[in-house]
């Protein structure tokens, strides 16, 4: 697996790879932003994740997220925070983005 030196770096060489979409994490689902569609926790894999702690600084703490789902036919990107500012979500969608 490719290694990256930042997330800039990553999210290019991502959508060099085919993951192209854009996605945002909501509570309970990832929601597709050009396709207004929510993608539930079953539905979807985490192909590969990438971590960057940028400068030991909490504000620039964040984790990328190389996500397939084969019902909605797509590859997107996901960037979170991680640590004190992760967003809040249910279980499921915890327990699948934890790594």
């Amino acid at each position: 697996m490719k290694d990256y030196s930042s997330l800039l770096e990553a999210i290019s060489g991502l959508k060099k790879e085919g993951y192209v979409e854009d996605l945002n994490l909501q509570k309970d689902f990832i929601e597709h932003t050009k396709g207004n569609f929510k993608i539930f926790h079953d539905e979807f894999m985490i192909d590969k994740y990438f971590r960057f702690d940028e400068n030991s600084d909490p504000d620039n703490q964040s984790i990328i997220y190389a996500i397939s789902s084969e019902k909605h036919h797509l590859k997107g990107i996901l960037v979170n925070a991680y640590g004190l500012y992760a967003e809040s979500m249910a279980n499921e969608m915890l327990d699948k983005l934890r790594v």
